[in-house]
C-alpha cells in the first residue's frame, strides 16, 4: 500500500529519515561509551553521578527523540510510491538491521535504568564489545540500501 500524495514529499522525508538516522546513530555510539565509563566508577561517586546525568540527557533529548523521527521518516519512504521494490530482497536486510538496531536501544535503554540505581550488570570489556554492535548494524543497513545486494 502506498499513498500518492506523499510522492512530492520524497525529497524532503529522506532528508529528514537520514538526519534523524545520523542523530540516533551518533547517540548509539557514544552511550555504549558511556557505560564503558560508567562500569569501574565506583557507585555513588562523583564521577557516577555525572555520568548518570550525561546518560540520561543523552537517551531523552537525543537517543530517543532521533528513533522516534528516524521510525517515522522510514514508514512515510515505505508508505511513498516508488521507493521501495517489494519483489526484491535488500528491503529484508534493511528492516532486519533496523529492528536489531532498535532492540539494541532498548537494551541500552534498559542499561541505563540499571546504572542510575547503581546496578552493574554487565562488564566493562561487555561494553566494549557492544560499543561495536552499532556500527556492524549501519554497515548492513547502508549496504542494503546504497548496494542492494539482491
Amino acid at each position: 500500500m502506498t499513498i500518492d500524495a506523499l510522492a512530492a514529499f520524497y525529497p524532503w522525508t529522506k532528508a529528514l529519515h537520514l538526519i534523524s538516522v545520523f542523530a540516533w546513530m551518533a547517540g548509539m555510539f557514544y552511550l555504549p561509551r558511556l557505560y564503558v565509563y560508567h562500569t569501574p566508577a565506583p557507585a555513588g561517586g562523583e564521577r557516577s553521578e555525572m555520568l548518570k546525568v550525561m546518560e540520561r540527557r543523552l537517551l531523552r533529548a537525543i537517543i530517543n527523540p532521533a528513533m522516534a523521527a528516524a521510525w517515522i521518516f522510514g514508514i512515510t519512504l515505505v508508505l511513498t510510491p516508488g521507493v521501495v521494490d517489494w519483489s526484491a530482497g535488500w528491503w529484508h536486510g534493511k528492516m532486519t538491521g533496523f529492528l536489531l538496531m532498535s532492540a539494541f536501544h532498548g537494551h541500552l535503554a534498559a542499561a541505563r535504568k540499571s546504572f542510575e540505581r547503581d546496578e552493574r550488570k554487565h562488564s566493562e570489556r561487555y561494553w566494549r564489545i557492544a560499543n561495536e554492535v552499532p556500527t556492524l548494524l549501519l554497515i548492513l543497513i547502508v549496504i542494503m540500501v546504497i548496494v542492494r545486494p539482491f
